[in-house]
């Protein structure tokens, strides 16, 4: 095992331990199979065929991701982009969203472009074998170590490559590896998720928000097939400011949420919420999905940041293959940069439930606004003057009643 150096400028450095040097170079190697790593594989394959890429996972697929299995018309669209328009076309899709503010304004309609629940286990299968089928290498291994080799970084020292995209999940080890520390804990949320028995028929996404304990809300996603997504989350601060055990309280407010849904297969998983600015990577290795931090913070939705994120560190590694960080940085900025600068506002502002109370009642009555709430949780959108105004004016006069 290679045992990375004291990386400097972009890992120059010396190393420690012995290098051995691997003829056989790939293009790209990537580590980790979901939605971020499948995207880098499948752009890089689409825009040069003839790239050597290699794809990294820990587990073989298909396997189970906690998450709450939405994927929004938005990664619809980076799904057409990639090349596999047609992936979850067997899905049903879901039209209706009801949403309920921490004071109890609820707004109920249909959203301008359908959403899919897909679950993760299908998903990021169908990623991956879409992957393979485009030329992709598949193969599971873990990770544990990089080192930095001229223009080329080492793998474990086992893979040589001009570039790697980590797209390993919350947990990063690449993200370790290469010095880039994880998101802080004000910037991280926890959540659980399961599955529960609803109606056939039942086609309506729902949001219960919570005001103890805010920012905090409970889902219920319908899959389509009878079954329905579940889940509960929160900002990791406030449940630790419980002084309760962390399975009691996600537990218990799922339940108390959702009373009509009793959930099986409960699993806890951590989202690095996005801060704004997040860090693309360092040397030759990028970022992509939660490994660099990209997860909405007012929603906590991440598949479609992991499938732009993955699709423009595939395109930065064959396209400016010399220096692909640097590209990478600049496209992230040009495709995301303005709407992360609005969500990280948005969820400074949403620390008080009565700003979510006065965007969700004005949403009720307009469906424009209605329209780009979903648009800024979901995809990439951003608040125009006038419509930023009408929430905030609903803010200031609610207070005025309340007072």
């Amino acid at each position: 095992m290679i045992r990375p150096g004291p990386w400097r400028s972009g890992f120059a450095g010396p190393y420690r331990g012995r290098l051995t040097w691997v003829d056989d170079v790939w293009d790209l190697v990537i580590v980790g199979g979901g939605p971020a790593g499948s995207a880098a594989a499948l752009r890089a394959k689409q825009l040069r065929p003839a790239a050597r890429v290699l794809l990294l996972d820990r587990a073989d697929f298909p396997r189970d991701k906690a998450c709450g299995d939405g994927v929004a018309a938005h990664g619809r669209d980076e799904l057409a982009l990639l090349g596999v328009p047609d992936l979850i076309a067997d899905y049903r899709p879901t039209r209706r969203l009801t949403v309920v503010s921490p004071g109890g304004a609820r707004v109920c309609a249909t959203v301008a472009r359908p959403n899919h629940v897909v679950p993760r286990t299908v998903f990021d299968a169908r990623l991956v074998d879409a992957a393979r089928a485009r030329g992709v290498e598949v193969r599971r291994h873990r990770v544990r170590a990089l080192a930095a080799h001229g223009g080329h970084i080492v793998v474990d020292g086992a893979f040589t490559a001009r570039a790697v995209v980590a797209a390993d999940g919350a947990n990063s080890t690449v993200r370790r590896l290469i010095g880039v520390p994880a998101s802080p804990a004000r910037h991280t949320a926890i959540a659980v998720r399961g599955y529960a028995d609803v109606p056939d028929d039942d086609d309506v996404q729902f949001i219960a928000m919570q005001k103890e304990g805010w920012p905090a809300y409970a889902w219920s996603f319908p899959i389509g097939d009878g079954t329905a997504n579940v889940g509960f989350g929160m900002l990791l601060p406030r449940l630790h400011a419980t002084g309760l055990p962390g399975r009691e309280v996600l537990h218990g407010r799922l339940a108390e949420l959702l009373p009509h849904l009793p959930a099986r297969d409960l699993r806890a998983h951590h989202l690095p919420l996005s801060p704004g600015r997040p860090r693309p990577g360092a040397g030759r290795v990028m970022l992509a999905g939660d490994a660099a931090g990209l997860v909405n913070p007012l929603t906590g939705e991440g598949i479609y940041y992991a499938l732009v994120s993955g699709r423009l560190a595939g395109e930065a590694a064959v396209q400016a293959a010399g220096d692909p960080l640097p590209a990478y940085r600049n496209a992230l900025r040009k495709a995301l940069g303005r709407h992360l600068r609005t969500t990280d506002v948005l969820a400074r502002a949403a620390q008080s439930p009565g700003f979510i109370d006065a965007a969700i009642d004005t949403a009720d009555r307009r469906q424009e606004v209605f329209d780009l709430l979903v648009d800024v949780g979901l995809g990439a959108g951003t608040v125009p003057l006038r419509l930023g105004c009408a929430v905030l004016g609903r803010w200031i006069l609610n207070g005025v009643r309340r007072g």
